[in-house]
């Protein structure tokens, strides 16, 4: 009977546990800072150099904003380092040749609609970081930045059942 009760307080515990994690990675706060790379067309040359300005971007952001939890300080870090992370994405793009120019925003910009991973986040202007490739006429790429639900997505392995399975495990056995 012990045994049972357990079993089924450890269910109850890790079905808590499961539904806040997928909460958690599923909806963006009200109060985020988002960052998006618009590609220049949809040529696989492109697209590969959206992906490149897109790794500077979220590198140097990341590193930025690794330490902040406080919105208004985010801001103020973007808004301070705005021309280096310039920089950076300059020197990449010199480093590929690439011979159109791009523009950094930061404040609010226009996002389509999106479903990702069953979940879909309505168009609508939002506050973010914004780098547009030439015309800006490609498939774009976008995240969380603030808080960092980029990284989170990034250091995924396997969404499907690697972290859940480990939890039940990891509660069953607590108990058993």
């Amino acid at each position: 009977m012990k045994k049972t009760i357990f079993l089924f307080i450890g269910i109850i515990i890790t079905y808590i546990l499961i539904g806040n994690v997928m909460a958690t990675n599923d909806i963006i706060p009200d109060e985020a800072i988002r960052i998006r790379v618009i590609a220049n067309s949809d040529s696989e040359y492109d697209q590969e150099i959206k992906l490149k300005v897109k790794d500077t971007l979220e590198y140097n952001m990341y590193n930025l904003l690794k330490n902040t939890t406080d919105l208004e300080h985010a801001r103020e870090l973007i808004k301070n380092n705005l021309s280096s992370v310039e920089s950076n994405i300059d020197k990449i793009l010199q480093e590929e040749e690439y011979k159109l120019p791009f523009t950094i925003n930061f404040g609010l910009n226009y996002f389509p609609k999106k479903e990702f991973k069953g979940i879909i986040y309505e168009e609508g202007y939002y506050e973010s970081v914004v780098v547009t490739l030439g015309e800006g006429l490609g498939n774009n790429w976008w995240c969380v930045l603030f808080p960092p639900l980029c990284m989170l997505e990034a250091e995924e392995v396997n969404t499907t059942d690697v972290e859940y399975t480990t939890l039940v495990k990891t509660v069953i056995d607590k108990y058993f």
